[in-house]
């Protein structure tokens, strides 16, 4: 591999590598009146309402070079900001790209990390209107912008739970972190004997729901054709406890949630307790899964009986604020909610 061409990103200079980068950006949307090439891109929304979102990714606290290839990250980093456009039951329409780029980081690597972040603009059809580039002392930084658009009257917050609505959630959980964990696995083995190559056979599921996850347009367009508006929503990108306890905070309720009806992949449960880690504790604490939490009411229930091939799962129910956050396990005990997920401040990946 060392006679592959490396192009030092200085050969280009910042506006040349702007101009490398965006050249061949197309938009889509009438709303995106500017893009990239000026001193700020516009946006008309008209009548609707704006939601904005920004996420910030750094290099050894929220990623790994050594195991992540640069088009995933690239994905990713896209898909952690729609997914909080989606958890507002909005549409996702224009993203920023800002990087902040080490001497060791060569147009060609920057172009694989590009070719992930269009992949990800073409699949949830936004349009790349500007960002920035810096240097950097500390490795790759990645800060995306989204913004999107809804109906005033469609627009979920985290806090109109109300007692006796349905918790929901639109997929398994666990499964990121537990690719997570096998991918730190596999390192540590390869870092003492590096003639080893990893093992990853039969994990293509939890390793894509970790380094390429997707986020639930599927599920807002379901909940859209279905004229049911949830009564909160938050994406799960810190494991289900903190998420739920996110919802009861601002709503003001409490609520219960069973350990047998929590939704965990055969395989996340398999390395799960491969590795001696107890399977509901991914779920609950794992994080990055990007499915969304949502409570609705009992009567819009009904409805999901035409939801087709996606799967809505009810996980629990909202009670009053004095009744506190509780797991019901298998055991019928009351378990008082944690939020034991991740945090940015002290745990890095």
């Amino acid at each position: 591999m060392s006679d592959v061409k490396k192009t030092e990103l200085g050969q280009l200079g910042e506006f040349g590598l702007i101009h490398h980068l965006t050249d061949n950006i197309k938009l889509k949307h009438a709303s995106s009146v500017k893009g990239v090439g000026d001193d700020a891109a516009v946006i008309d929304f008209n009548e609707k309402q704006t939601v904005v979102t920004t996420d910030l990714l750094l290099e050894g606290i929220h990623f790994d070079l050594t195991y992540t290839p640069l088009k995933h990250l690239g994905y990713k980093a896209v898909v952690v900001n729609v997914s909080d456009v989606y958890a507002m039951n909005a549409t996702p329409k224009q993203i920023t790209v800002s990087l902040g780029l080490s001497s060791k980081m060569s147009v060609e690597a920057l172009d694989e990390l590009y070719e992930g972040i269009y992949a990800a603009c073409d699949h949830y059809n936004v349009d790349l209107v500007g960002g920035d580039t810096t240097s950097s002392l500390t490795g790759l930084t990645i800060s995306i912008t989204a913004l999107g658009e809804a109906d005033k009257e469609k627009l979920t917050y985290r806090n109109g739970a109300k007692p006796n609505d349905l918790i929901c959630v639109s997929g398994d959980l666990g499964g990121a972190y537990m690719g997570l964990q096998l991918l730190e696995r596999e390192k540590r083995v390869y870092a003492d004997n590096p003639g080893v190559q990893p093992d990853l056979s039969g994990y293509d599921y939890i390793l894509g729901r970790q380094l390429k996850p997707e986020a639930r347009k599927e599920v807002t367009e379901l909940l859209h054709k279905l004229e049911v508006v949830p009564t909160a929503m938050i994406d799960i990108s810190d494991g289900l406890s903190s998420e739920l306890l996110h919802i009861c905070t601002q709503s003001k309720t409490g609520c219960r949630v069973y350990e047998n009806k929590i939704p965990i992949d055969p395989t996340t449960a398999m390395l799960a307790e491969e590795m001696g880690i107890n399977p509901l504790v991914t779920a609950l604490n794992g994080g990055e899964d990007y499915e969304l939490l949502f409570t609705i009411s009992q009567q819009d229930y009904e409805k999901f009986k035409e939801a087709g091939d996606i799967n809505i799962y009810i996980v629990g129910h909202v009670t009053e604020e004095s009744k506190g956050a509780y797991l019901v396990t298998n055991a019928d005990q009351e378990v008082k909610l944690q939020a034991q997920g991740w945090n940015p401040l002290k745990n890095k990946q």
